[in-house]
């Protein structure tokens, strides 16, 4: 039987290597499936919206563990080697570094050519504010705290939660997330049935998030940006941010860039505003799409290093 860090490791390769290819089915895609088709009988059986949603969440994170379980344990009982592969597919689907990387550059591309049309079509791929007016500088904040915040959600917390808990440790990581993604709205219909997935994905990014951050100044160090800043801009603007977590991240990612983050997004023509993270020491121009992205790989062979390091030291 191969040894978890080393399926760690040739997941990370694979993930390199190949990203998210449209033709694979993804286990997000069926998480998200099976979320959805709970909402509705839970409403129905459970009266109260709250307590409906923590079913939701236990039924979900319950099913995708031990649907995983299932897979593994199977392939293993066939050959160790069946176990071996199917974990380490499991690992692979659970990173989104190369995705991640593969549509901010998307965004970076067309904006540095001086295509702002194909950059703002791209761009929303990333986000779900309103793209259709955003001019160069809008369109890179918008870019870099996509980059910013899914270093945390795509790459750093699921490779944590993996070194943790082996590749169900990361699937219950993902089902947890796309919980988030489907029901953690603030709004009339989600406020309370999606009370226990926003709680819960708190909870779980809480450390990751905290780490990710922390692990920025090196990795600004590193690049040659402003790590000093980003120690700076960490302490002071972590917590302007509507998420108790995305804060952490973007804040670090701002100061190492010399950029101020947040301000006016619209949502369906309607305006929200965020607090500000970072001065405007320089302006959003598309090469801080590009450093954003650098900062992501570094940080993300950092938290490999750790993770898998301690993993090795404790066997």
């Amino acid at each position: 039987m191969i040894p978890l860090y080393q399926q760690i490791l040739l997941a990370i390769l694979l993930d390199l290597l190949l990203g998210d290819p449209r033709w694979l089915p993804h286990p997000v895609q069926g998480i998200g499936w099976l979320a959805q088709r709970a909402e509705a009988p839970l409403r129905r059986l459970v009266p109260n919206p709250k307590l409906a949603g923590i079913v939701a969440v236990v039924w979900v994170v319950g099913s995708t563990t031990l649907i995983g379980f299932g897979l593994l344990k199977g392939a293993a009982l066939l050959h160790p080697l069946a176990g071996d592969i199917i974990a380490i597919l499991l690992l692979y689907t659970c990173f989104a570094t190369r995705s991640l990387h593969d549509h901010a550059l998307a965004v970076y591309r067309p904006l540095q050519a001086g295509d702002l049309a194909e950059a703002r079509q791209r761009v929303s791929w990333l986000v779900g504010r309103d793209t259709e007016q955003l001019d160069e500088g809008e369109v890179t904040r918008a870019a870099v705290e996509s980059v910013a915040e899914n270093t945390v959600d795509g790459c750093t917390a699921p490779l944590l939660f993996a070194c943790l808990g082996g590749p169900l440790g990361a699937l219950a990581y993902k089902a947890i997330s796309t919980l988030d993604s489907t029901f953690g709205y603030k709004n009339e219909r989600y406020l309370q049935f999606g009370w226990a997935s926003a709680r819960l994905d708190d909870l779980a990014n809480l450390l990751p998030a905290r780490l990710t951050a922390l692990l920025v100044i090196p990795a600004a160090l590193l690049l040659r940006l402003h790590a000093g800043n980003a120690w700076r801009i960490f302490r002071r603007d972590r917590h302007n941010h509507p998420s108790p977590n995305g804060g952490q991240i973007e804040a670090a990612v701002a100061g190492a860039l010399e950029v101020r983050l947040g301000g006016v997004n619209s949502y369906f023509g309607q305006p929200s505003t965020r607090p500000f993270m970072g001065d405007p020491l320089q302006p959003l121009q598309a090469r801080h799409i590009l450093q954003a992205v650098r900062l992501m790989w570094l940080v993300y062979g950092l938290t490999a290093l750790i993770g898998v390091g301690t993993r090795l030291l404790v066997g």
